[in-house]
């Protein structure tokens, strides 16, 4: 009996919701309005090519006779009509752009200008190599040795190199240690060169 008047006291009481009310509220409200059924679609004339600064006037009547002049032209003469403007405009003319690096030092840059010819020309070698071009016999030896040491090759690999000369030992070091080379294989008995 307390059970059956427990259950029924749970559910007398209103829900939440019942309390409440609905927690959201929705109505349609439409933000456009109906398009007529029979109203014909808007046709826009665009134009054919976009030009951001908008339209330009035509060109005066000399710059359409030049033009025309120009056309006219058989194509060995139109071909001197570039490098004859420049020219005649005094427009700079244009740098290589160095495909190594971005190194602008005397070609490019602000320094570039009247020093720029003087520094192609003088433009020092900077990377060498050294080349085995013969060896003594009886030194062959001391030269496998030299070799090894400066190239980290095994015995094997070393005397195969040694033996097929004239061979480049090492390539693209500076000229101090190009030398400092040369001078060692010197001193073991053979011939080198530095390239």
């Amino acid at each position: 009996m307390k059970l059956v008047r427990l259950v029924k006291a749970v559910c007398a009481r209103p829900s939440i919701r019942e309390r409440m009310g609905p927690l959201q509220v929705r109505t349609f409200q439409h933000d456009f309005v109906p398009r007529d059924p029979n109203a014909k679609p808007k046709r826009f004339k665009y134009p054919q090519v976009y030009d951001p600064y908008g339209p330009r006037p035509p060109p005066s009547d000399k710059v359409v006779e030049l033009a025309e002049r120009i056309a006219a032209l058989p194509p060995e003469e139109r071909r001197q009509i570039g490098p004859t403007l420049t020219e005649r405009l005094r427009h700079p003319k244009m740098q290589v752009i160095a495909d190594e690096g971005m190194d602008l030092g005397a070609e490019g840059g602000a320094g570039a200008g009247a020093g720029a010819p003087k520094a192609e020309e003088k433009k020092e070698k900077t990377a060498f190599d050294v080349k085995l071009e013969k060896f003594d016999a009886a030194a062959k030896i001391k030269v496998i040795k030299e070799v090894r040491a400066f190239t980290n090759l095994g015995l094997k690999e070393a005397k195969e190199l040694v033996e097929k000369a004239p061979v480049i030992l090492k390539q693209g070091i500076t000229k101090d240690e190009a030398n400092d080379i040369m001078e060692k294989i010197k001193a073991a008995g053979g011939v080198a060169v530095v390239e």
